[in-house]
């Protein structure tokens, strides 16, 4: 494969919703679904007079994230003022954080257990608190094209994290956005809902194309209006080709083109020209002169750092490390998130068998909660009594066939190892009697005897079938064993 002629570099924004009951300024909910506009109060719509008062459990929760995070957090951060003009901003301005923000310099790595990428480490700039906007509705299906606002979100606690534009590729940006996500849920600070909101991405990208005159870069574009990340995905994919295209067909020119906001078309695979691209200094950011700074202590830090728990990458780590277990079925199992990586972990003390376990939580246990619908919580089948299970199928005392009814079996009527066996007419097979059944079924074989003596091993398959149906309990490993040991003594 030919190397490309031009390096994607991309910077992500990421806009999460933190999880408190409040917003961040008032004492309106912040839950959604609510009828629109009965979340708002003179607070969050900016009638004169009204004050906020800054949430503290807000605060608390992104300092965790920026913890987690690995951010430094200053001692003092302040408030300001973010002023543009749009329908759904009330107040004409949005409180965030501008030259003094809650946290700043710090990463996350990402890695690609299939091997598309390196191992990488993406640098983040900052992560700071600001308010949210409220919601614009277009009417575009019924001919009217109304537009109506809804301020039910206006004022809702977001943290805003920023990242380096370290990112090379469309496939790295989901990566990031993958162990992101993942990582917020472990923290419990947002539910991350992209289709209600909670989880919003702004990309900013452009080209470093190699030329015989040295290298040059295209004007930097960010795209909005993704609203999965396998949309960002596409988007920025379609973004660096039409980049590239737009560099062929103007060389030189390109250099003039102011920086650009465009809009991802998800129906059309498109991008499409929405503004010029703010910079800062369009915002005119002064101190927000209605809230103090906040001080943090080393104390509160410290006891925020030691409320972030395992997360993501130790347990990756200690998957591959102690369980022996290889890059993907880690990450698989830390991508289902902290619960069934609990239940693994006591399934493994209850059998003794790592890889086993793995295997059958993610083939088995996995499956069944995407078809019930389930939570590892709702699973009736406790990891003790699958430990159970899977320790008889270690030992021999069952197939896998048996083992997989039986495992059906105590799904569905929620049964112990012991009901299941009992209700099935599982039967463990006494040694003696099943070297009797096969010493019958090798005398009564003398043709199938004599080609597994003539080197055809496989023609022993017969027999565990004969012995499969006299009797269904019959472990057919341990046939095949005593078959094949007979038949040698008799030859």
């Amino acid at each position: 494969m030919s190397e490309s002629p031009y390096t994607v570099v991309i910077g992500l924004e990421v806009h999460v919703q933190l999880k408190t009951r409040t917003k961040l300024f008032c004492r309106c909910r912040a839950d959604f679904g609510a009828e629109p506009n009965t979340h708002t109060c003179p607070v969050c719509i900016g009638l004169p007079g009204s004050l906020p008062v800054m949430n503290r459990e807000a605060f608390r929760l992104g300092m965790k994230t920026a913890l987690a995070l690995n951010c430094a957090i200053p001692h003092l951060t302040k408030w300001d003022r973010k002023n543009y003009y749009y329908p759904d901003l009330p107040k004409g301005y949005q409180i965030s954080q501008f030259d003094l923000p809650m946290s700043c310099d710090g990463h996350l790595d990402i890695a690609d257990p299939n091997g598309q990428f390196p191992d990488r480490r993406i640098r983040i700039i900052r992560a700071h608190l600001e308010e949210d906007a409220g919601k614009s509705m277009h009417d575009e299906q019924s001919g009217t094209g109304d537009s109506r606002i809804d301020l039910n979100r206006t004022g809702t606690p977001l943290l805003e994290i920023v990242s380096h534009p370290d990112l090379r590729s469309p496939a790295e940006a989901k990566a990031y956005l993958t162990e992101l996500k993942l990582l917020l849920a472990y923290l419990g600070v947002s539910d991350c809902n992209m289709q209600e909101g909670s989880l919003r991405v702004d990309a900013n990208i452009n080209l470093h194309i190699d030329t015989r005159d040295g290298q040059v870069a295209t004007p930097i574009v960010e795209v909005k209006n993704m609203n999965s990340f396998r949309a960002v995905e596409r988007a920025l994919a379609f973004e660096a080709q039409r980049q590239y295209q737009r560099w062929q067909e103007t060389g030189a020119q390109l250099g003039q083109v102011p920086k650009q906001t465009r809009g991802w078309d998800d129906q059309a695979q498109v991008t499409r020209p929405q503004r010029h691209k703010e910079e800062s200094s369009d915002y005119r950011y002064f101190p927000e002169p209605d809230l103090v700074p906040v001080v943090v202590s080393e104390d509160e830090i410290a006891a925020a750092r030691a409320a972030l728990g395992t997360l993501p990458a130790a347990i990756r780590a200690q998957l591959r490390t102690e369980y022996q277990l290889d890059a993907h079925d880690a990450d698989v199992l830390v991508n289902q998130g902290q619960a069934v990586v609990d239940y693994y972990q006591q399934l493994v003390r209850a059998c003794d068998d790592a890889k086993r376990a793995s295997n059958w939580v993610q083939q088995d246990v996995l499956r069944t909660l995407h078809e019930r619908d389930w939570t590892i919580d709702q699973f009736p089948v406790g990891p003790e009594s699958l430990g159970q299970l899977l320790t008889a199928l270690h030992d021999e005392k069952l197939n896998t066939a048996r083992a997989k009814d039986m495992f059906q079996f105590m799904v569905d009527n929620g049964a112990t190892v012991q009901q299941a066996m009992a209700s099935l007419g599982i039967e463990q097979v006494d040694t003696e009697a099943l070297r009797a059944l096969c010493r019958q079924l090798v005398d009564d074989n003398p043709k199938i005897a004599a080609d597994v003596r003539n080197g055809k091993t496989q023609a022993v398959g017969a027999l565990i079938g004969q012995a499969r149906r006299r009797n269904p309990n019959a472990n057919p490993s341990t046939v095949r064993t005593l078959c094949l040991e007979l038949i040698n003594e008799s030859s």
